[in-house]
């Protein structure tokens, strides 16, 4: 469990009854495994979801596991056949996925390693849609940024844009740009367009950024801000230069803290994200959901939900918006402290919380990562990290 070793201690260095509303829907007939890792050839213990293609096709990474232990890019059919795209061999090719696929519109692949490369910081790659894999940058670990664990998303040009954990000025991670090569064959470029200080601009970057229709980029750090539990963030371009605005720091209160999950949109223009902890349940505190609205004075930022749980089980991947509803896992949360799968539906502008599964850690899996995808009946698809019949991880399928 290399994300929760690693992050979420990381995290808590910076950490000095279920909410009212809440339903829980019957489980039976709702959950099934698709695949269970065997932690082989197959790969082994994912720390992300899937993108999915027209065809329902799943891809996905897995963190271990492999020829070499390194972890796997793989796809999985509609009928649960997994073939492996590429073997991390761990050395200057990449080790250790634990980001979210990207697809071009050829159908080729790019991703994120934590680790490995030239320099053992981390890389990132491309997987052909003949199945070629690629470096197209391996990270030094100063400057240059190092270990990413967030997934990419690219511009009309071709660009790639990321984040790293760490590496920048000052060791606490940045945002970057890979610029596609001028001819066929070219090397790949890499623009720091931001790094993280040590102060109220936030640190640890752990999830990816997002666009909005001009060209700004937005995203969190984990850490750091005006209380040290992180901070929403936008990235103003302003050539050739970018300026960091902090759109809200988290204070571990009712707003919540230390965020893993990125930001998305919704179709108004507003912007929604989860906090792995704090909130105003009851409990400790298991986190909660987002939503920031622009207005003509600023951004304003209100908690839409606060997660059942306690400390550190909130959501750590991008949240589904599909229908006007808002669907993710948390991690180690429910009943047997393994994870749940959730839905939050609005009706009156008041969100009501949906369990849809809540995971026992045996057969059915231990600890979600992952962020959901829909196929086109509406079926969600995700990966727990453990767990499952061989003890390595599985894909599942819930019918909400």
């Amino acid at each position: 469990m290399r994300f929760k070793s690693r992050i979420i201690k990381g995290a808590l260095a910076f950490v000095l009854g279920i909410v009212a509303n809440a339903t829980t829907r019957a489980q039976a007939q709702t959950f099934s495994v698709v695949y269970n890792f065997t932690g082989g050839n197959d790969g082994a213990n994912p720390l992300a979801g899937f993108i999915i293609d027209r065809l329902g096709n799943l891809y996905g990474t897995a963190s271990s596991g492999g020829n070499s232990g390194a972890g796997v890019v793989f796809r999985l059919s509609p009928t649960g056949q997994e073939t492996v795209l590429h073997n991390f061999a761990g050395g200057t090719d990449g080790a250790n996925p634990e980001s979210r696929l990207l697809a071009d519109k050829a159908g080729n692949l790019y991703g994120t390693t934590y680790s490995g490369g030239s320099s053992n910081s981390g890389t990132v790659f491309e997987v052909s849609s003949k199945g070629h894999e690629s470096v197209l940058y391996s990270f030094k670990g100063g400057a240059d940024g190092a270990m990413p664990v967030a997934g990419l998303i690219i511009d009309k040009a071709g660009n790639l844009y990321g984040t790293t954990t760490a590496g920048g000025s000052s060791g606490n991670g940045t945002v970057f740009k890979l610029a596609v090569p001028s001819v066929p064959g070219g090397a790949w470029t890499e623009e720091i367009l931001y790094s993280f200080g040590t102060g109220t601009d936030g640190t640890i970057p752990v999830a990816g950024v997002t666009f909005d229709a001009i060209g700004d980029l937005y995203g969190t750090t984990s850490a750091g801000g005006t209380y040290g539990y992180g901070t929403v963030f936008q990235l103003k371009r302003s050539a050739p230069t970018w300026t960091e605005n902090t759109l809200h720091d988290f204070a571990m209160g009712t707003d919540g803290g230390v965020p893993y999950s990125g930001l998305v949109w919704d179709a108004s223009g507003n912007l929604y994200g989860a906090s792995t902890d704090g909130g105003g349940s009851s409990e400790s505190g298991g986190g909660t959901v987002f939503k920031l609205t622009h207005t003509v004075s600023g951004w304003t930022f209100n908690v839409i939900y606060d997660l059942p749980g306690w400390g550190i089980s909130g959501s750590f991947r991008n949240l589904l918006l599909k229908s006007g509803k808002i669907y993710a896992t948390t991690h180690c949360d429910g009943a047997y402290n393994a994870g749940t799968v959730y839905e939050l539906t609005q009706s009156n502008g008041t969100w009501t919380y949906n369990s849809l599964y809540v995971f026992t850690g045996g057969a059915d899996g231990l600890y979600s990562f992952s962020n959901l995808v829909a196929d086109q009946a509406g079926d969600l698809y995700g990966t727990t990290n453990m767990g499952g019949a061989n003890g390595f991880g599985d894909v599942f399928k819930v019918t909400p």
